[in-house]
């Protein structure tokens, strides 16, 4: 059976894999993929997953520079519940037609976020949190369609969502451990924004990997290029696991 699944678009920022883990303890499975991956790639990745939702990560780029990491804008007509962090909150912005500029004061570390609206994304938060921020950049202008949701004193548009799609943006990490709620925000994502089950386990990924080494050997044999790492060890196990001697 297919796992309802998120994906966790890469746009180059330190704590992408920190995301996909963060979802993934919250028993639903999340997979990282490029920041430019297409509609096409998406709907043949819903082959073996059911893709319930979509994270645009952190980045160490400016969205105004021009070789700027982009996403296909085409996915936005998905119809699937979008989560821009950070880089991913400004990039939202900017292609929805709101304004980011170089902020008044760049937001690094412990930060404390006015909740303007403690709604979908935000359902279940304080008036005041402490978050952890880490940007240059700031939203000063949310997009005409869009809803500010949050606020900080050098960041007008912390926080924000579509009037009308399932689109949210946040300016800080709800995936760092120094975000006191950040588990609940992305728990409001996946769960009641994006409607997941929360009945994956790790070693149902572990089966899975299991199944297609032994489906694609076909009953044949297989040569494994070992290093000693704990990237091809683990595929040399689960080979081992899947099709013995062969």
């Amino acid at each position: 059976m297919k796992s309802d699944s998120v994906l966790v678009l890469d746009f180059g920022g330190q704590y992408c894999h920190l995301i996909a883990r963060r979802v993934r303890e919250l028993h639903v499975y999340s997979e990282i993929v490029p920041c430019d991956i297409s509609p096409e790639e998406i709907r043949e990745l819903n082959r073996r997953i059911n893709v319930k939702g979509i994270i645009l990560s952190g980045s160490p780029y400016s969205v105004n520079f021009s070789d700027a990491p982009r996403i296909d804008p085409r996915i936005l007509e998905l119809g699937i519940p979008i989560l821009g962090l950070c880089y991913g909150h400004q990039l939202l912005a900017q292609i929805f037609g709101g304004k980011v500029s170089v902020g008044e004061s760049r937001e690094y570390g412990i930060t404390y976020v006015t909740i303007d609206k403690p709604v979908d994304i935000l359902k279940g938060l304080r008036s005041r949190e402490k978050v952890w921020m880490s940007h240059g950049d700031t939203v000063v202008e949310a997009p005409e369609k869009f809803e500010v949701l949050a606020h900080t004193e050098y960041s007008p548009v912390a926080a924000f969502r579509h009037r009308e799609k399932p689109i949210y943006g946040i300016q800080w990490h709800p995936e760092v451990a120094h975000t006191e709620r950040g588990v609940d925000i992305l728990r409001n994502f996946v769960e009641d924004i994006c409607h997941c089950s929360t009945e994956w386990r790790p070693g149902d990924l572990i089966d899975r990997y299991i199944r297609e080494v032994a489906e694609k050997t076909g009953g044949g044999k297989a040569v494994i290029a070992l290093s000693g790492g704990i990237d091809s060890g683990t595929v040399t196990l689960l080979a081992a696991r899947a099709i013995g001697e062969r």
